[in-house]
């Protein structure tokens, strides 16, 4: 299948390579031709523009940093929509505002071209491994025409409702993602300022309910400082402001959400945009002149 891709960061070069490895021609844009260059070996093909990328492809994936991003790619004036033919379908894999996207949608369906909205979770793993859980908005026949693709990014693929119900359910995602990092860290704060050994600590609640994902991998991130990225505070940061943007549109009390925005807020302030997002433990031990972490 003749594939366009756009995206050549942490999440999108290994989800394009997964392609390229299951025998699809893709062909590529992006501003960065060191970002794009593994690509292009592994056998894509770079295009000037995003609309060039349209013209040659049935299907255009985008995976970008924000929702500015992604408007200019699909509706700037050399994007996506310009090379489109009725028909095309561009699946935005970025995360991003669910407003911008259901208004993205309309001005595509216009013009005969099909959108999904669909962001993923997993992190650089999951997309290296094709492990990524998928969260689909969009009209129903044509996820199940694209589904095919998304098993190759993906295992746990959701068609969650119509146009912008995926960037909804990434918000949930982040939701439950930010406060489960904050429960690790004050855990670990308060068995740390108890002379508790934390590394005990947490042996002993992986294997109860307290037991998840983060606090299995980390967990351990914030016992050793490591908090390299991974997902970057940034993007975090970027995620959580979506949250809130629609929490006020929506009128929905979201309080430990919002307590989230303003750890990665205090992160963002302190210079730590480049690490992973596990660097929440250093905004709490800065409340407490305790910062351990050497921020590796």
């Amino acid at each position: 299948m003749k594939i366009g891709f756009i995206g050549s960061g942490i999440m999108g070069r290994p989800m394009a390579e997964n392609l390229l490895r299951a025998g699809h021609q893709l062909f590529v844009y992006g501003r960065r031709f060191d970002r794009l260059e593994p690509m292009l070996v592994a056998g894509a093909l770079g295009k000037g523009t995003p609309a060039e990328v349209a013209a040659e492809s049935d299907i255009t994936f985008t995976v970008v940093s924000d929702t500015t991003d992604v408007e200019q790619i699909i509706l700037g004036d050399r994007g996506l929509v310009h090379g489109a033919r009725p028909g095309h379908t561009i699946v935005d894999m970025s995360t991003v505002s669910p407003a911008a996207t259901r208004r993205i949608a309309a001005a595509l369906a216009e013009r005969g071209v099909h959108m999904l909205d669909a962001p993923v979770s997993g992190g650089e793993t999951g997309a290296r491994e094709g492990t990524l859980s998928i969260m689909v908005g969009g009209e129903a026949p044509i996820f199940d025409k694209i589904r095919p693709l998304f098993e190759i990014l993906g295992k746990n693929i959701v068609h969650v409702g119509g146009h912008g119900a995926g960037q909804v359910v990434k918000c949930c995602n982040q939701i439950v993602v930010g406060l489960t990092f904050e429960g690790v860290a004050e855990a670990i704060l308060l068995a740390r300022r108890n002379g508790v050994d934390p590394v005990k600590m947490r042996e002993a609640l992986m294997g109860g309910f307290a037991g998840s994902r983060i606090l299995d991998v980390h967990g351990q991130r914030m016992l050793d400082a490591n908090y390299k990225p991974g997902f970057k505070v940034k993007l975090h940061h970027k995620d959580m402001a979506i949250v809130m943007d629609n929490a006020q549109e929506t009128a929905t009390p979201l309080p430990g959400a919002a307590l989230i925005a303003q750890q990665m807020n205090a992160l963002m302030g302190a210079g730590d945009s480049e690490l992973d997002s596990s660097a929440l433990m250093r905004a709490l031990e800065r409340l407490v002149g305790e910062d351990l972490g050497n921020g590796k």
